[in-house]
């Protein structure tokens, strides 16, 4: 284990952005991190835990000491009749154990294709696509608390789960290393097609009786269809979540906006398709110097190849502004903004 000084990480951010950090150094074993952050180059020093780099958006160089997860390793732990219980180190990529599901017709997380990043970052922001959250699969998951350096476990009551959103993202935001995660999948799948984009694309498709490989290969077309490869174009995916609101103001908008797209939540609430509000702005396509909003998809912003970060948050803050001032909805980043001074 070394730790390396001035270390570039264009490479291991989606966005493509060249940006250097202090201290760097690559996590194999959990036991490593007591070690790091008592070193004498590190002890005292701002740190971050790096996964696939595929939800962050950095302002500036990280002045600090960035751990890159690279924990590996994919364990059946247990099983019964209808059921099996995986254990998944967090650094593995979060779309090899989809493959992983579907190579052994363990069904469960195949809508959930070809989601950037890593496995540990899943319950942070409960991942979710077409119907399917990761909350919907979890069953336990591991993690050092970064204070006493002690391992605990946490449940899914544990974890507060909501849209994009869990304990690790609020409370226990920096606090914990998570180092693994169990799934529940199910030997015998309940395939979900109620979004219909999936429905349409297994038409196209001529699948009249899905499997879970023939829903995955669905969502990884749909999502080829929308979304840039950052390994073309820098971007991170989805930049906002999609914002809920009172049925109450979605009736209200309904009125002057016949068009609105919305879906109907628990507790009389509604939410909204972020990338059509922020299209209705006129965003969809636009570039404004290296970056912009993606011409495929409006709720993608990018990087041509020379933005800063700054100049993705800053349009990022343009484009949130529009949004409200046309509907008077907030819409609030789904990526994680590093370098902000409150």
């Amino acid at each position: 284990m070394s730790i390396l000084q001035n270390v570039s990480i264009k490479e291991l951010n989606t966005f493509g952005l060249n940006i250097q950090s202090s201290y760097f150094t690559s996590i194999h074993d959990v036991s490593e991190i007591h070690s790091v952050l008592h070193s004498k180059e590190c002890i005292g020093k701002k740190y971050m835990i790096l996964g696939g780099g595929s939800n962050v958006l950095f302002i500036h160089d990280f002045e600090g000491l960035i751990l890159r997860n690279e924990l590996r390793g994919i364990h059946i732990v247990n099983e019964d009749e209808n059921y099996v219980w995986v254990k998944v180190a967090s650094g593995e990529v979060w779309h090899e154990l989809v493959l992983w599901s579907i190579d052994r017709n363990l069904g469960g997380i195949e809508n959930l294709s070809l989601i950037p990043g890593s496995v540990g970052a899943g319950p942070m922001q409960n991942i979710g696509a077409y119907g399917v959250e990761l909350k919907d699969v979890f069953y336990e998951l591991e993690a050092m608390n970064l204070k006493t350096f002690e391992m605990e476990t946490f449940s899914k009551l544990d974890c507060k789960f909501g849209y994009r959103e869990s304990v690790f993202k609020h409370e226990f935001k920096d606090q914990y290393f998570i180092s693994s995660v169990t799934f529940q999948l199910n030997k015998n799948p309940r395939i979900n097609i109620s979004y219909g984009a999936i429905s349409q694309e297994l038409r196209k498709m001529v699948v009249g009786n899905p499997t879970v490989k023939d829903v995955s290969d669905a969502v990884i077309h749909i999502r080829k269809s929308k979304l840039p490869d950052p390994k073309i174009l820098g971007n991170s995916g989805s930049f906002f979540k999609n914002p809920e609101i009172e049925t109450e103001q979605f009736n209200s908008l309904k009125e002057n906006f016949p068009a609105i797209v919305g879906y109907p939540l628990p507790n009389n609430k509604m939410k909204l398709a972020a990338g059509w509000l922020i299209e209705q702005c006129g965003w969809k396509g636009k570039r404004i110097g290296e970056t912009g909003s993606h011409k495929d998809q409006a709720l993608v912003l990018v990087n041509y190849g020379n933005a800063t970060g700054n100049e993705i948050y800053a349009l990022a803050l343009q484009i949130k502004q529009s949004v409200f001032e046309k509907f008077g909805v907030v819409i609030e980043p789904e990526v994680n903004i590093i370098g902000i001074i409150s």
